[in-house]
């Protein structure tokens, strides 16, 4: 009976924590009195905006800043804690780009080729320079080129990943964790719009970055068979709006569209990211733009972004992972679910999330009655027993 209850209880207790930890952690936010880069930049999905109203769009959360300022000219949840998708390529780069030789050459393999979502087309057997797979990163959005270019680096996927981290929390982008460097979804990995945008105001000041952000078409060798073929940047941006500077798209099926542009006007360059949008994102960042250029003068700044050297938590000598690239062996992905498996797990969560933490212990409390009463056929001989002890 004991044990029973032990078992009961640990059951419930564990499903309490499953469901109310990481959901509720990811729902409330920070859970910090002073959200990082001002008071009005919070979690909630309230449009916030001095001198001029902004238009509406449909993405969950954005921020509109000031790179070279580093104000904060409209906002709508901006620390809201979201699935990234493959605008977390932004920190992949400010990572890799510091640490890998442009000219090194990389041999495609198995793994590279064998990876999920998009994919650039790198072959298992062919060579290839660091130079184009970051190419193929930025315009692409191609996996396979993030796993090359992270195998590539001292540590492979493991040792990008806590680099991806420390860097994060080195520049104030406090609402980012990394489980995958690609971006795809994954257990524990979200950021924000807030943090999306520090990551730009990093990349575009870093020249290699920015050259990358803006390449509009670049060739990538065919398998086996010579020639090459064209690849198309997937940032629409650059095609269609003046001044534009790209920076990254990114979309999966539980994170929808994500959205970091760039463009420059007027002696301004404004960044814009949005994340968890249904669809439209090219056009809605198109407006937020035009109305930041057009309503400069007339805006009052509702925030800022942090600058690294006030986030940057200290770092121990175990932690520190800065520096160039100093060995080419390569690490094994981490296994990753199926994405039929990660929309049921999306699914699992959103539903056990509404349910009341107590109505988990309902099922084993029915079942003790089964476990306090013996059944009728063994009565009569327990009774035998207990008279035949007596005699």
């Amino acid at each position: 009976m004991r044990v029973l209850l032990t078992v009961c209880a640990t059951a419930v207790a564990s499903t309490a924590l499953a469901v109310t930890g990481p959901l509720a952690a990811t729902a409330v936010g920070q859970g910090v009195s002073t959200p990082v880069g001002g008071a009005q930049l919070t979690t909630e999905p309230t449009v916030v905006a001095a001198g001029a109203t902004p238009p509406a769009v449909q993405a969950s959360a954005y921020v509109v800043a000031d790179v070279d300022t580093g104000n904060v000219l409209a906002a709508k949840a901006p620390h809201a804690k979201l699935r990234p998708a493959s605008t977390l390529k932004t920190l992949t780069a400010l990572v890799l780009l510091p640490r890998l030789d442009k000219a090194d050459q990389v041999v495609g393999t198995d793994e590279d080729a064998r990876i999920v979502g998009s994919k650039v087309g790198v072959y298992p057997g062919l060579r290839y320079t660091v130079d184009l797979l970051f190419q193929g990163m930025f315009l692409a959005s191609g996996n396979d080129a993030v796993h090359a270019l992270v195998c590539h680096d001292q540590g492979g996927v493991p040792g990008t990943i806590q680099r991806m981290n420390q860097k994060a929390a080195a520049i104030g982008a406090l609402d980012t964790h990394v489980t995958d460097p690609t971006g795809l979804d994954a257990d524990g990995q979200y950021s924000s719009a807030y943090d999306l945008a520090l990551f730009a105001q990093a990349g575009l000041g870093m020249p290699d970055f920015a050259k990358y952000a803006s390449t509009k078409y670049t060739n990538f060798p065919l398998a086996k068979k010579g020639g090459s073929y064209q690849v198309a940047n997937q940032n629409k941006l650059l095609f269609n709006y003046d001044g534009a500077l790209g920076v990254k798209t990114g979309y999966t099926s539980l994170a929808r569209n994500t959205f970091v542009g760039a463009a420059r006007r007027n002696g301004h360059t404004l960044v814009v990211t949005m994340m968890n949008s249904p669809h439209g994102i090219t056009e809605d960042a198109t407006k937020l733009l035009n109305w930041t250029f057009s309503s400069y003068s007339v805006l009052t700044p509702v925030g800022s972004l942090v600058k690294p050297a006030a986030a940057a938590p200290p770092k121990t000598a175990e932690e520190s992972t800065e520096g160039p690239n100093t060995s080419k062996k390569a690490s094994a992905l981490p296994p990753r679910r199926t994405r039929a498996t990660q929309v049921a797990a999306a699914i699992t969560e959103s539903v056990a999330y509404r349910i009341p933490v107590w109505a988990y212990a309902a099922p084993p409390l029915l079942l003790l009655p089964l476990f306090l009463r013996r059944p009728k056929a063994l009565r009569p001989r327990a009774k035998a027993a207990a008279k035949a002890r007596r005699h």
